[in-house]
């Protein structure tokens, strides 16, 4: 059901002013990456902390002249999350197009599932913009999408078929994924079908391996609240060890950095399993800037230990967390074929 302009809640978006700085990144998530359209719903949900990314996003809405209804989650609940408000759950259902831009507490995975279930069964064009800020919006969100679609459309036709991808770089990290091919691949370019949701900025493909080993030496950023709490690892990297797609060891000088990301990835059965295996493939980005939103983006492979959104790749298995790790100049083959050295891409999209 689409509701006249004049029905929906605007909140208090509308009267927030913005910097016109964040004003091409906004219209790139509404005009290129979501596509929307004058007869489409929409739900906005942000918080406090970004409600000023939000509001330039919501202008663009009301140029575009579709419906919308804007939440600023801080207004129905008390922060963190335990569930996401029965409300916002409601009004997705009647949206054909979602955005949420809020900044990630902590212990709030499970209210972000609960919407992404919505999502997922209703097929509603989805931007996730966790952990958005000025940086991401000035950077990743002014990138040439197109662009950045074309590469991960070449990089698709190359792993869909891979049996193995081996991954180096300087730092260390020397780690082997084995492919299962009844697990599909999934591509996130930051443009947005009904198919799969994506985060924007976008720009990685993705999907769930058969079993990873190796090192991983993540000295670009780890994900979820971690991020905020640690940011960018260059001078004092984490070390990890995977054995038979598990994680079996965890090192760092940052002590609380190592004992964090440890209670983490132990907090259910398969918390330390690895269930997501990409290679970043937004080129526009030049390095590392200690926010996971745009940083798993970054050319490179990067992994995921627990939820392996096994809606979307076809994995049979579950977890309750899902966080992800990030390195920086990475060397790839896939089959053997080198496709990256030093993080630059050696083919063409």
């Amino acid at each position: 059901m689409n509701l006249p302009v004049s029905q929906t809640n605007r909140s208090s978006l509308e009267h927030i002013s913005f910097d016109p700085e964040l004003t091409p990144g906004a219209r790139n998530a509404v005009i290129v990456c979501l596509r929307v359209q004058p007869t489409e719903k929409v739900t906005v949900i942000t918080d406090e902390a970004t409600k000023e990314i939000a509001a330039a996003i919501v202008r663009e809405l009301e140029v575009v002249g579709c419906p919308y209804r804007a939440w600023i989650l801080e207004e129905v609940v008390v922060r963190p999350l335990t569930e996401l408000p029965a409300e916002i759950l409601e009004d997705l259902e009647s949206s054909q197009v979602s955005i949420f831009a809020v900044q990630a507490q902590t212990n709030e995975l499970k209210s972000r599932m609960q919407m992404t279930d919505v999502v997922n069964r209703r097929r509603i064009r989805h931007a996730h913009m966790v952990n958005i800020n000025r940086q991401i919006m000035l950077e990743g969100m002014r990138a040439d999408f197109a662009k950045v679609d074309r590469i991960s459309v070449k990089v698709v036709e190359l792993v869909s078929r891979a049996r193995v991808i081996r991954a180096k770089t300087p730092a260390g990290t020397d780690l082997e994924a084995e492919l299962n091919p009844k697990y599909r691949w999934l591509k996130t370019s930051g443009i947005i079908s009904p198919d799969k949701w994506g985060n924007l900025p976008g720009g990685e493909v993705f999907t769930t391996p058969r079993e990873v080993n190796g090192v991983f030496v993540i000295d670009g950023v780890v994900g979820d609240w971690l991020c905020a709490k640690f940011g960018d690892l260059r001078g004092n990297p984490l070390t990890i060890r995977m054995v038979g797609n598990r994680l079996v060891e965890a090192h760092s000088a940052n002590r609380k950095l190592e004992e964090d990301f440890w209670r983490y990835t132990h907090t259910d059965e398969n918390s330390d399993r690895v269930g997501e295996f990409a290679i970043g493939t937004n080129i526009e980005l030049k390095d590392v800037i200690g926010q996971i939103l745009q940083d798993e983006k970054f050319p490179g492979v990067h992994i995921a230990f627990g939820n392996p959104y096994g809606a979307h790749t076809g994995a049979e298995w579950y977890s309750s967390t899902h966080i992800d790790v990030v390195g920086r100049k990475f060397d790839i083959w896939v089959d053997g074929v080198q496709i990256m050295r030093g993080g630059e891409f050696l083919i063409e999209g």
